[in-house]
């Protein structure tokens, strides 16, 4: 079996010993499409190979035989293939792989002949799947907690959509509640002169100066343009109605500004309050009543979410008639159901954990074939904003709170999206403004960038028409820093199936800092215009197909790839 240079050398020896598999125990195959019952690891010594497998100890068991005996009769059995050197048995039963020296060495062109699409992998196979991100309050601008949402979100669409996954981005506005009527009465009294200083002032009200924004807006009688909407204010301080519908509208236009500035834009949006006007609350309700999971007690209704898991039963209508902000979440995701969304991933803030229960609890009771687990979640812990080791809690505009604005002001868009999304969503992220304004090899964003912009350095002295690398005699990359680096090559493939099947695009950072590292190693190592030509258009093409997984890298995360620093 020959090898595509553009597919991960784990994929293709999954592929080898699932045929192996099927040919030693045929009463045994394993659904080879999910690959997860075939594991390739990499070894801790490189004295165990480039690769291990554990097949042979699996199948001890169901077959009655020594692993050691199973292994090598998996061994006779795994098709020939270009990437293998050799196999040897090790231990109990491990099989370890040794990749030839010339595949390792054929990714490089493999790299430049797959540009933009080197990594990208097809586990998700064309199917659709709908990410929900930010899905803010329109009452504020958008808080560093939002940012990171936003980061972790947008990255993780990239990600899904570079695993072969059809990816719809999708922001869903909770524009109805206590926080909107909040909202109304803070603009509504700012209209009428009356500031947050009054002792009148509701302890509720949001006291930012964007709300004076909202008011002075409202009061000269603008348009604003939101998505969607397109609201004329009236002026009229009395009217309420007006206000709420110009201050969501305006604060919607607010946050897409500051997302179009972060990087990041959605496919959909969906309201909370179109849910209500278009009667879909109320048929959820109607079908949860017609279930049989509900019951009336204390002049309420309730769920009986313990039905599904949950630790206790919910209210779903409150004795005042409205209600609990679970149940328009249940018909917005039976929305999204018949939308044809078979895969939901909500990406929230860590304060939304309790309400998967209930959500998922109630999609179970409406009876109509929804998943158990549906839908998935992936869930971000606060950010602390640290300057001068100091911890930095307002901004001016927003009043209680730093704004994402606020970073990608002060340090820029590329180094707050990194930051943001290069830790895993369920750790705290403490972010340094300093650091992420710094210019040295301590600021990961940086230190990549920097990586790059060496590379497009070293390219444009040489000058050289980049079509001729792929010609180059890629036989002569053998020093242990270009070994490393083409071993990084090899494995962002499998970095990016890793990311799209664990929701975890925060692994895409740590490898790209990982290939600087290795470069940055090899280029304070080696000269590359050297006189020899063929060792020069080798090295070229080494160092250029390592730029190429960094910019390829850096998209996903949307972070720039500089040529020049």
């Amino acid at each position: 079996m020959s090898f595509i240079p553009s597919v991960n050398f784990k994929t293709h020896l999954a592929e080898l010993f699932a045929q192996a598999l099927r040919e030693v125990a045929p009463e045994l195959v394993i659904d080879s499409a999910t690959q997860t019952e075939i594991l390739i690891e990499r070894p801790k010594l490189a004295t165990h190979g480039d690769y291990a497998c554990n097949l042979a100890m699996q199948l001890a068991k169901p077959l009655r035989k020594p692993p050691r005996d199973i292994a090598q009769k998996l061994i006779a059995a795994l098709p020939k293939s270009d990437v293998i050197e050799k196999l040897e048995i090790a231990g109990a039963g491990f099989i370890n792989v040794f990749i030839t020296t010339a595949a390792k060495q054929g990714v490089v062109r493999g790299v430049l002949q797959a540009g933009a699409g080197y990594g990208h992998v097809h586990i998700g196979a064309g199917r659709r799947v709908g990410v929900e991100f930010v899905s803010a309050n329109p009452t504020g601008p958008l808080h560093v907690g939002h940012g990171r949402g936003a980061a972790v979100g947008d990255c993780l669409c990239s990600v899904l959509h570079a695993a072969g996954w059809n990816v719809t981005r999708e922001f869903y506005y909770n524009d109805a509640g206590v926080q909107i009527d909040n909202l109304t009465l803070s603009v509504q009294l700012r209209c009428r002169g009356i500031t947050p200083d009054d002792p009148s002032w509701p302890e509720a009200g949001y006291r930012g100066d964007y709300i004076a924004d909202v008011a002075r807006a409202y009061l000269a009688e603008e348009t604003v343009e939101a998505d969607d909407q397109h609201v004329k204010a009236s002026g009229d301080v009395n009217d309420t109605d007006a206000i709420r519908h110009f201050a969501v509208a305006y604060l919607r236009r607010e946050q897409d500004l500051d997302l179009r500035a972060f990087g990041v834009n959605f496919d959909v949006f969906s309201l909370e309050s179109a849910l209500y006007t278009d009667g879909k609350v109320k048929e959820t309700v109607d079908k949860l009543i017609a279930s049989g999971h509900t019951y009336e007690q204390d002049d309420a209704l309730w769920l009986r979410t313990t039905d599904f898991g949950d630790d206790k039963d919910r209210v779903m209508r409150k004795t005042d008639g409205t209600y609990t902000y679970f149940v328009p979440d249940v018909a917005y995701h039976l929305d999204k159901w018949r939308r044809g969304f078979t895969r939901v991933i909500n990406e929230q803030g860590a304060d939304h954990h309790s309400t998967i229960t209930r959500v998922r609890a109630g999609l179970q009771a409406l009876d109509i074939g929804i998943p158990k687990g549906w839908p998935d979640y992936v869930l971000h812990q606060m950010v602390t904003v640290l300057r001068d080791g100091q911890e930095v809690k307002i901004s001016k505009r927003a009043g209680s709170y730093v704004t994402l604005r606020d970073l990608i002001d002060e340090v820029g868009c590329d180094a707050t999206r990194y930051f943001l999304a290069a830790r895993h969503p369920d750790s705290q992220l403490v972010f340094d403004i300093d650091l992420a304004k710094s210019k040295s090899n301590d600021n990961p964003v940086y230190y990549i960038q920097y990586a790059h912009a060496r590379v497009s350095t070293v390219l444009g002295l040489w000058g050289g028409e980049r079509q001729v690398l792929l010609g180059a005699d890629v036989s002569l990359l053998d020093s242990e820093y270009e070994t490393a680096l083409l071993q990084q090559l090899i494995d962002y493939p499998q970095v990016i199936e890793n990311a799209a099947q664990e929701l975890a695009p925060h692994l895409i950072a740590f490898y790209l800092k990982d290939l600087a590292a290795d470069f940055h190693s090899y280029y304070n190592a080696s000269r590359f215009l050297v006189e020899d030509e063929a060792v020069k258009l080798a090295r070229l093409a080494l160092i250029a197909a390592a730029a190429q997984v960094m910019r390829n890298g850096l998209a996903i995360l949307g972070v720039s790839a500089p040529e020049k620093m």
